[in-house]
């Protein structure tokens, strides 16, 4: 019999073919029929899993060869000895069974052996083990072994891995179970699995992914394996950034795998496909299309899971390869919300109506700015929908959430100012753009202003209508002195916009110099109020001056007329200089204040007090 198998000949022998494959046995039994027994039956297999390589190793296991079962063949000849129906039924110990047994009990066990029967599995072509590799449930076992292995503990890691021996080798610490005397390796990174789910095919990385992320593994190490996945097979960095990705994590990038179409055809997808590369340039659009709807697909919705500048330049190619239109409103809810640490470099996504080559037209601008206005409505719907918003006694959560509002302010306002050089920038769209941030987080509106002032300059012809609607935007009052001097001599604002900022300043000024007062009046007050507490403890002191003079004439004996008289003179007189150092002590402090207060601005007034015993005797 001659069988051919993607344009290979085999010549082989009938009855060791068809006592352990039913397919050929039905196959050959119908060519008999028609052309007898004694003709030479020719079969061909075109749809055969795995190609003429998997036909190969059967046909010997047929013959009684032995065929060395391994990680890199046990998938193809699954899937091979299904379709030959290579079953127990027609010998105990077939190829089916024995590749079953293979897969249950040799590859489920071994971390390596999963991920190479894995990669396997993904061959184009005739070598194709899709759909047979799914339908067995070939994928769905090594995939839920690979998630199982991951999600362990790193300490229990004892299996090699992707880069484990090119990795930069931790210090090594002292083991407790030998005394301290000898010493075992440090514990792999938590994200050590990644490098070997990044040599999968999409789809079996996507499924890999969903079992990990169904056994509980952390939403940031998720978004660390699609952020690695995706810089080695989608165009999302130029050269320099790709190296600095992989130095900062220690890896180095490999060539794409058969199959994926590479960052230099992903160039001739975007710039559009010339003579015969229009049709290896649509297929590698297409292949990067379904790359990236699946990695939107699985991409974690918690917050932080994944980097804004790596949700962006996954956006900025979503929408360059036309993808699904959900999966793009998705994407740019996810940047929306990280929006504040984005970049301006993130945000400035060319338009994808853009010419690629030569000079734009007319009609179109260089930049997407309805997609950056999406961003920020997304932004504030979701700042406005977070608890912190509702609760006023989540003082710290408000605080953060003010932080970020203006940077995201700060960061439209230099946006703007980029894009308003382009002439072909609709006025409009413009003006929405600048509006779309709520007015209380722009502390100053200088920013806004220059943004402003270079949009009309670089549109000379705009009307004074146009002119006034756009100047709306800046709120006068919240320029700083420096802007409202250069406002007020702009001749490109409308002379409406000049008296505005003409009154602001006179407002600045009038209400400065009414705080000014404010401070003089409260000064006064303050000043007369020191002056009273002074006066009421002089009173206080007084009192009890004369308090005391009471009693010492209470307690003094009673003398004669004349003696009592001169002492009563002299205590008086005693009591009475004391009482005039009193009274002169308490004019002094209390002439001091005013006198100070009376002093002429930048003047020092100083007075120095000699210190002086008083005594009433």
């Amino acid at each position: 019999m001659l069988v051919k198998v993607g344009g290979v000949n085999f010549h082989l022998h009938k009855h060791p073919m068809i006592s352990r494959c039913g397919r050929l046995a039905r196959l050959v039994d119908e060519a008999s029929s028609l052309h007898g027994p004694d003709a030479i039956t020719v079969i061909e297999l075109p749809d055969l899993p795995g190609g003429h390589s998997a036909f190969e190793l059967a046909a010997k296991f047929c013959y009684g060869v032995v065929v060395n079962i391994t990680a890199a063949n046990v998938a193809a000849l699954r899937c091979a000895a299904e379709y030959l129906e290579m079953s127990e039924e027609l010998e105990e110990g077939n190829l089916a069974s024995r590749a079953e047994a293979f897969l249950s009990y040799v590859v489920a066990s071994s971390w390596r052996d999963s991920v190479a029967v894995l990669r396997s599995c993904g061959g184009d072509g005739e070598e194709s083990l899709l759909p047979w590799a799914d339908d067995l449930q070939i994928v769905r076992r090594c995939a839920e072994s690979v998630a199982a292995k991951a999600c362990t503990n790193p300490r229990a890691v004892r299996w090699p891995y992707a880069g484990s021996s090119s990795r930069t080798p931790s210090p090594a610490r002292p083991s407790s179970s030998n005394g301290g005397g000898g010493r075992q390796p440090a514990p792999p990174p938590p994200d050590w699995w990644v490098d070997d789910m990044c040599t999968l095919r999409i789809d079996h990385f996507v499924r890999v992914v969903t079992a990990v992320q169904a056994k509980g593994m952390r939403a940031n190490l998720v978004g660390a394996a699609i952020t690695w996945y995706s810089s080695k097979w989608l165009l999302l960095n130029d050269d320099k950034e790709s190296s600095a990705a992989s130095a900062s994590r220690g890896r180095h990038g490999s060539a794409p795998w058969p199959g994926h179409a590479g960052g230099g055809a992903l160039q001739m997808v975007l710039a559009g496909g010339e003579g015969d590369d229009t049709q290896s340039t649509e297929t590698a659009a297409s292949e990067q299309r379904r790359v990236v709807e699946s990695l939107i697909s699985i991409i974690p919705r918690q917050k932080d899971s994944v980097s804004c500048s790596f949700l962006l330049r996954l956006l900025r190619l979503a929408v360059a390869l036309k993808a699904a239109p959900a999966l793009v409103t998705e994407v740019e809810k996810l940047a929306g919300a990280q929006l504040d640490q984005a970049t301006l470099a993130d945000i400035l996504v060319p338009s994808t109506s853009y010419p690629y080559a030569g000079l734009p037209s007319s009609a179109t601008a260089a930049y997407d700015v309805d997609l950056v206005q999406r961003l920020v409505e997304q932004f504030v719907v979701q700042e406005q929908s977070s608890p912190s918003s509702s609760s006023p006694s989540r003082g710290k959560e408000k605080q953060e959430q003010s932080t970020r509002a203006q940077r995201v302010a700060c960061l439209v306002d230099a946006y703007l100012t980029e894009v308003s050089r382009d002439r072909n920038l609709a006025l409009g769209k413009f003006q929405a753009l600048a509006e779309s941030v709520p007015e209380q987080v722009r502390p100053c509106h200088d920013a806004l202003y220059r943004a402003v002032d270079a949009y009309l300059k670089a549109h000379p012809a705009a009307g004074e209508h146009e002119r006034k609607r756009l100047c709306r935007a800046v709120d006068c009052g919240r320029l700083s002195r420096e802007a409202r001097a250069h406002a007020a001599r702009n001749e490109r604002l409308p002379v409406r916009v000049a008296v505005r900022v003409l009154l602001s300043e006179q407002e600045k000024m009038a209400g400065g110099r009414a705080g000014r007062k404010e401070k003089e009046e409260e000064v006064v007050v303050a000043l007369r109020m020191e002056v009273e507490s002074v006066s009421a403890k002089y009173m206080e002191l007084q009192r009890e001056v004369e308090l005391l003079q009471r009693q010492v004439e209470r307690l003094l004996p009673p003398l004669s007329s004349a003696v009592a008289g001169r002492q009563q003179q002299q205590s008086v007189s005693g009591w009475a200089s004391g009482l005039k150092k009193l009274g002169r002590l308490g004019r002094i402090q209390v002439e001091q204040p005013a006198v100070a207060a009376a002093a002429a601005p930048g003047e020092t007034v100083s007075r120095e007090h000699r210190r002086r015993r008083n005594s009433a005797s």
